[in-house]
């Protein structure tokens, strides 16, 4: 994996890591605000697909909100995403890291923000490895 990336393999499926993911997301104040099935999209437009792959949307309304009143264009990176997916016969839980995410609109004050954001990312994607 990428140094852009944080990443844990989980035991479970990538299904039983789907249904667990909302939960820990919630407990730590993010909340989810979409998922995307991969798999199923893509069937769903004629395209066979044989990866599992669940991509979740997530959000910390309050830090979004300080990010956007600085700067409007990291809209087009909101919100978060983790992706829980099959790779290899292992079940991958990742998410890009705000620090490295942001750093692409080249405002230091963004910085502090993305920081926290990323603490908090990882914390899920540990928890939802471990679990």
């Amino acid at each position: 994996m990428s140094a852009e990336l944080h990443s844990r393999v989980s035991l479970r499926s990538v299904r039983q890591v789907a249904d667990l993911l909302p939960g820990i997301v919630s407990r730590h104040q993010f909340g989810t605000l979409g998922t995307i099935d991969l798999r199923q999209k893509m069937k769903e437009k004629g395209v066979p697909f044989e990866h599992d792959c669940v991509v979740f949307e997530v959000c910390n309304p309050k830090q979004a909100k300080a990010v956007l009143e600085g700067d409007m264009s990291v809209s087009s990176a909101l919100p978060c995403r983790i992706s829980v997916y099959e790779e290899k016969g292992k079940t991958v839980i990742a998410t890009i890291r705000p620090t490295k995410l942001f750093a692409l609109f080249g405002d230091s004050a963004l910085e502090p923000v993305a920081r926290d954001v990323e603490k908090t990312l990882v914390a899920i994607v540990d928890e939802a490895g471990a679990a």
